[in-house]
């Protein structure tokens, strides 16, 4: 048998189980941005749906807010 025969059968399949997503700052969002900035503080991340199928909230670094909030997942 040839070397890739040989190798497809045992690769695994690729199914797509992370997922990119956008955190945005939730504290920008609510509040309005402040007035000497101009702007909302996203971060990209990529997550796994299966082991979390909910949206994703994390403390991040908002250089709007100069300091660290709660950004959450947004829709595409």
């Amino acid at each position: 048998m040839s070397q890739s025969k040989i190798q497809g059968r045992f690769m695994a399949k690729s199914k797509d189980v992370r997922i990119t997503v956008i955190l945005e700052c939730t504290s920008c969002v609510r509040n309005g941005v402040n007035k000497v900035s101009t702007g909302v503080s996203r971060y990209m991340t990529q997550k796994n749906q299966h082991n979390t199928p909910n949206r994703l909230e994390l403390r991040k670094f908002c250089p709007y807010c100069y300091k660290h909030t709660i950004h959450g997942e947004i829709k595409k």
